[in-house]
């Protein structure tokens, strides 16, 4: 195997594992109350406009610019779940489409609106240059990204399978009212979940925006990556998410490296679409 291909692989895990990280929020979400937030991929692109911030006001690099994303956007998740989605979810899931969906518009015209319309990106100083490996070199800013994507996203399983909290959480996911009865706050569970979930997207957008470009509209690319990265992961569950999220990073650098960046997507698509059809629930789903 030559050293490129090493590398091309490399190169799709790590971008696979910031794929995972931002999706596990929204499988996370899914799985505590059956809600598919539309605005998740607005998240990511708040996350990237707060690590642009912290650059331009405080000049700091990552290690502001993460736990500062993490924290705003964890708040940001749980006013929403507050204003918003507590309200919508008595109603019928036409209600909590439209209202999710409209969260996200209201995300993304308002970034519109304060930073504009122009594409922006953060210097390449901040985490530049690249690291030999072995007989591979990877660039310092994508495997920052994907090295904390893949211990935050481990982590979040951990918080949810090991803890009290997270046990907590997975009893109002199976039963809210059992929960309830048990001395639960339903309402304090999701509110924490949707922190939670807001939390990872604004750790991977801070991770992102070192490599990739920021800009109102980013979300939408994003959103549709994180529904592909869920769905053949298996909507609740953050192990296939984080399994999904390698293998399309994986799909992903492989076919622009043999195929050309161009036609990238169509094998990615393909692919899900396949998978779904051979098993409708997922890679690690639950029928």
């Amino acid at each position: 195997m030559s050293s490129t291909f090493i590398q091309v692989i490399a190169s799709g895990l790590l971008l696979g594992a910031v794929y995972a990280l931002f999706s596990s929020g929204l499988t996370l979400i899914w799985g505590m109350m059956n809600v598919i937030n539309f605005a998740h991929g607005d998240f990511v692109m708040l996350g990237m406009y707060v690590a642009f911030v912290v650059w331009t006001v405080m000049g700091g690099g990552p290690a502001a610019a993460v736990p500062i994303a993490a924290l705003v956007l964890a708040s940001l998740g749980i006013v929403c779940y507050f204003v918003l989605i507590r309200h919508i979810t008595r109603g019928p899931m036409l209600a909590q489409i439209l209202g999710t969906f409209g969260l996200a518009l209201l995300l993304r015209y308002s970034a519109f609106w304060y930073f504009g319309t122009s594409f922006r990106t953060l210097p390449e100083t901040l985490v530049g240059g690249t690291l030999p490996i072995g007989p591979i070199r990877i660039e310092s800013s994508r495997l920052l990204a994907g090295v904390v994507a893949l211990v935050v996203t481990v982590c979040l399983h951990l918080l949810l399978t090991r803890t009290t909290l997270g046990s907590r959480m997975l009893a109002v996911a199976e039963d809210a009212d059992a929960a309830e009865l048990m001395g639960i706050r339903p309402d304090r569970m999701q509110a924490i979940a949707w922190g939670l979930a807001a939390a990872a997207t604004g750790i991977a957008g801070a991770l992102i925006a070192n490599f990739f470009y920021v800009a109102p509209s980013v979300g939408e690319t994003l959103a549709i990556v994180a529904f592909v990265t869920v769905s053949l992961g298996g909507f609740g569950s953050v192990p296939g998410a984080l399994a999904a999220g390698l293998l399309i990073g994986i799909v992903e650098q492989v076919s622009a490296y043999a195929i050309g960046a161009i036609y990238k997507d169509i094998v990615v698509y393909a692919l899900f679409v396949l998978a779904l059809w051979l098993r409708p629930v997922g890679l690690m789903g639950r029928a």
